[in-house]
């Protein structure tokens, strides 16, 4: 590879490629393992001796390593190329080998389930079953909503038809739609980028270009969403969970109340955070409302930096040094080896992402880099998201299940380190209020917006059960969600009326999107707790409670910090932050005039 191109990953730490013959050893492997586990354990969990119980455990979590590995692989060599037919094709065929090979190892989990306390807390007096202890009581928590094992196989080979199926038709529906402006074509990620656009034409040509093929395709994306929420209305009904995002609750293990205490008191903060953040941008853009499109607009007087890859790199990992030397060696290995996938290009997925791998193997990170300055954040958020993978997979292959809850909070950390290493090297006023607004940009993007997504996925899940949810009135849940959550000062309109299938989660992963909330004002509180200083060997600590984040409650977690997240003051806390960041602009805004 050229000194002057981006770095791209290179699969094969896993495999030479799709037709590399090992990847038929290991779904041989694999499927030899799940046979060879019901042959050995099947109807007998319960009566084995505490040594021959965790050998059994080791076989389980041997099996899923190669099933990670595979599965990640295909996946990973998919997203860069989604317009290649075998490329999906293949990841299609080994995630049905997959469900059909594993479902010989259903029986695992709900005989565990089955077990009598007093045999459960038998097996866990013994060391090395003590060590799995933490997926154990994880497993332990689903009991009430397991099925019996014929209709878990029925419910894992429908997913290949059914919601996995609307999965697939959703992201490769989505990779192959294309925007013009300007006459050139744009895909998903690279028309994004043009929001970004200091051109206020650029920006609004680009948003109702992306609202006018979200319509196009609208009928579709709808029936899609319908049957994904169908699909999972069926699956919690059949388990027995009382709402659509008690699944979820219990799977991030927190209390409903609590996500509920977050909602609120983030819908509290509509007013004074993005209400009187937007009002300022209208100001700064010269307008007395801003459209849709125009909310993650640069400001006009901002400086037009460009950062090349390499001194994206340095900023990012100097940030980390001065955090912790220890977060800096962790990262350094994303950058001596090829676990980064950094250009967009043709066929790949939008967005950002970090993939976790079972602990013989390394993370990947995939990036659509174009050298804003919000691709350094991205950069080194989705860092983040690497070191503590690497961290936390320390605690064993079945521990480390970290909740998303949790899985945000790294990610969101490392951003808020870079931010203010950036911040610190300005002594240019009108430099400071450009890069503070940026970044009140985007954690109301991140705390506040997420939320609003999690309202409108409450409200279309409530409205479904009552039947087919129509193109228009989606929209119109849409609509008024936005309103509410932008304030006066975002002008929200036909012209953005269609573009919520843009938001890849409420496909993917239900309810999924209040984590980021959670992980925004949990690390604001965190770093709150950091700049006051009250804290001995702060980042040790921290680099303490990632490696923990499978094994340990977010409440166990944040002790050592003196912060509680039962309690309203905590998210009023990470809000705080983030309005004391909007004292500091009206500030800056009075003094330059």
């Amino acid at each position: 590879m050229k000194k002057t191109e981006l770095p791209a990953w290179d699969l094969r730490d896993l495999y030479d490629g799709i037709n590399d013959p090992q990847v038929e050893k290991d779904l041989a492997q694999y499927a030899g393992l799940t046979a060879e586990l019901a042959k050995k354990y099947k109807g007998k969990l319960s009566g084995l001796a505490p040594a021959a119980f965790a050998a059994a455990v080791r076989d389980y979590e041997q099996a899923g390593i190669i099933a990670s590995k595979l599965g990640i692989f295909a996946y990973l060599n998919m997203v860069t190329q989604m317009n290649n037919q075998v490329a999906v094709a293949f990841y299609q065929n080994i995630n049905e080998k997959m469900t059909e090979y594993g479902k010989a190892a259903i029986f695992f989990t709900l005989e565990i389930n089955a077990l009598p306390e007093e045999k459960f807390s038998a097996f866990l007096d013994d060391k090395a079953v003590a060590y799995y202890k933490p997926w154990l009581e994880k497993v332990r928590l689903f009991k009430p909503y397991e099925l019996a094992e014929d209709m878990e196989a029925l419910l894992a080979d429908k997913a290949l038809t059914s919601s996995g199926a609307w999965v697939r038709l959703y992201d490769e529906t989505s990779s192959k739609l294309k925007y013009i402006v300007d006459g050139k074509a744009y895909n998903d990620a690279e028309i994004s980028k043009l929001l970004q656009d200091k051109d206020p034409s650029v920006r609004e040509k680009a948003g109702k270009e992306m609202n006018r093929v979200q319509k196009e395709n609208g009928e579709l994306f709808t029936f899609i969403y319908n049957m994904i929420v169908k699909d999972k209305a069926i699956s919690d009904e059949k388990r027995g969970f009382k709402s659509p995002i008690a699944s979820r609750n219990l799977d991030n293990m927190v209390e409903d109340e609590v996500v509920e205490a977050l909602s609120q008191a983030v819908q509290a903060k509509y007013q004074s955070i993005a209400g009187r953040f937007y009002k300022l941008k209208a100001k700064w853009l010269g307008k007395e409302k801003i459209q849709y499109w125009d909310r993650n607009a640069p400001l006009p007087f901002s400086d037009d930096k460009k950062y090349g890859w390499e001194e994206s790199v340095k900023l990012v990992l100097g940030a980390y040094n001065e955090f912790s030397p220890k977060l800096r060696r962790v990262a350094e290995d994303f950058f001596s080896h090829d676990w980064i996938d950094v250009p967009p290009r043709e066929g790949k997925r939008s967005g950002a992402f970090a993939m976790p791998m079972p602990s013989p193997y390394h993370p990947y990170l995939m990036l659509n880099f174009v050298g804003k300055q919000n691709d350094v954040l991205t950069l080194a958020h989705e860092l983040g998201h690497g070191c503590h993978m690497r961290l936390s997979i320390r605690q064993g292959d079945l521990n480390d299940d970290t909740p998303l809850t949790l899985a945000e909070v790294a990610s969101v950390f490392a951003e808020m380190l870079t931010f203010q290493s950036l911040l610190k090297n300005l002594d240019d006023d009108r430099a400071k209020l450009c890069l503070i607004a940026a970044k009140v940009n985007d954690m109301i993007n991140t705390s506040l917006r997420q939320i609003a997504f999690h309202v409108f996925e409450t409200k279309v899940h409530a409205e479904r059960k009552s039947g087919e949810l129509s193109q228009e009135r989606i929209c119109e849940i849409w609509l008024e969600v936005m309103r509410e959550s932008l304030g006066e000062y975002v002008i929200v309109d036909e012209d953005s009326k269609y573009i919520w299938p843009i938001v890849s989660h409420f496909f993917h992963s239900p309810f999924y999107v209040y984590a980021y909330s959670s992980a925004d004002c949990l690390v604001n509180s965190l770093y709150q707790v950091y700049r006051e200083g009250t804290i001995a060997d702060f980042a040790d600590k921290y680099l303490e409670m990632l490696s923990q984040t499978g094994v340990k409650r977010y409440d166990a977690l944040l002790k050592p910090f003196g912060l509680d997240a039962h309690e309203a003051s905590f998210w009023n806390k990470g809000l705080g932050l983030i309005e004391e960041y909007i004292d500091q602009l009206e500030a800056l805004d009075k003094k330059l005039g």
